[in-house]
C-alpha cells in the first residue's frame, strides 16, 4: 500500500474499508484552502450509486485500484447530506469534522474550507500556472495534459439473472367411473316334445302298468356374467420444462455531465455539450 500522493489517481478507484467491505466509487477529491493537501473525498453509495456520501481521507491509503479507508462503510453511508458542488463552505466542513470526530479528531485537519479536483472543470486558480493536478484545463487522465475537460455520461448495462419463479407438482389421485357392456348369456327353458308310439319306441312305451301316477323332473342351465378387474399400465407421466423468451422493458435514470461555456468578451459563445 502507499499513500495518497497524486489526488488524480484516486478519482475512479473503489473505496473500501479496513475489512475490504466496499463503500462505492470516488467521485470526487476535495483540497485543503490552506495546504492544498487532499482531505475529504465525495463517494457514490446506495444501490445504483446516486448518493454522494463525504468521507475523510485522514490515514487513508492507495492499493493498486483501491482506496482503503479508515472509517466503516456504514459510518460513511450515515454521513451527513451534503451536496457535492465543488466547495465545503465552513458550516459544511464543520459538520463533517463533528461526524467524524473519532476518527480524524476533534477540530478536523488543516484549514476549514475545501475545493475539489478530478471529475469536470475546476473551482479554484491556486495551481493555474504550477503544472499540478487541479488547474484548469486537467482531465481525468492524469496532471495537466492539455487545455480540454472529459465530459462523462453514464450507461446503462441491464443483464438478466435466473430466479425461482414457481413450482409444479405431479399428484395422482383415483377417480371412479361407470363402465357398461353388453354380454350375452343364455339359459334353458323347457319344453315338451310329444311322439307318437311306433314300432320302434313301443316296448318303452308299454313297460310299466298300464295306469299309474309318475313324475320326471329336468335340470334347467343359465349362463350369468361374471365380472373381474385387473390393474394395467396404460402410460408413464412426468414434468418437463420449456424456455418461453418475453420481452420486459427496463426504465432506469442515467447521470450525464454538460458543459457550459462562460464568456465575458465580444465574442459568440457555442452552446452547450
Amino acid at each position: 500500500m502507499t499513500t495518497i500522493s497524486n489526488p488524480q489517481q484516486i478519482i475512479g478507484a473503489t473505496a473500501v474499508d479496513q475489512s475490504g467491505d466496499k463503500i462505492g466509487k470516488v467521485g470526487q477529491v476535495y483540497l485543503d484552502d490552506q495546504t492544498g493537501q487532499p482531505t475529504w473525498v465525495a463517494i457514490n453509495t446506495g444501490m445504483f450509486g446516486n448518493r454522494e456520501s463525504f468521507a475523510p481521507l485522514h490515514s487513508a491509503t492507495h492499493n493498486g485500484d483501491q482506496l482503503v479507508l479508515t472509517v466503516d462503510k456504514e459510518t460513511v453511508k450515515n454521513a451527513p447530506n451534503i451536496d457535492d458542488d465543488g466547495h465545503l463552505n465552513e458550516q459544511e466542513q464543520q459538520a463533517l469534522y463533528d461526524y467524524y470526530a473519532s476518527y480524524i479528531g476533534a477540530g478536523g485537519t488543516s484549514g476549514t474550507v475545501g475545493h475539489e479536483t478530478g471529475g469536470v472543470g475546476t473551482t479554484t486558480n491556486e495551481f493555474a500556472d504550477s503544472g499540478e493536478v487541479g488547474g484548469p484545463g486537467h482531465d481525468t487522465s492524469g496532471r495537466n495534459t492539455d487545455d480540454a475537460m472529459t465530459r462523462s455520461e453514464e450507461r446503462l448495462h441491464v443483464g438478466t439473472e435466473r430466479v425461482e419463479a414457481g413450482r409444479a407438482r405431479l399428484r395422482k389421485y383415483v377417480v371412479t367411473e361407470t363402465v357398461t357392456q353388453t354380454v350375452p348369456v343364455s339359459h334353458e327353458e323347457v319344453r315338451i316334445e310329444r311322439e307318437p308310439i311306433t314300432e320302434a319306441n313301443a316296448g318303452a312305451a308299454l313297460d310299466g302298468p298300464a295306469i299309474s301316477e309318475e313324475e320326471h323332473e329336468v335340470t334347467l342351465h343359465a349362463e350369468r356374467p361374471v365380472v373381474e378387474k385387473e390393474a394395467v399400465p396404460v402410460e408413464r407421466v412426468r414434468l418437463g420444462t420449456e424456455t418461453v423468451t418475453d420481452e420486459h422493458t427496463v426504465e432506469e435514470q442515467v447521470r450525464q455531465e454538460r458543459i457550459d461555456v462562460d464568456g465575458d468578451g465580444t465574442g459568440g459563445v457555442a452552446g452547450t455539450r
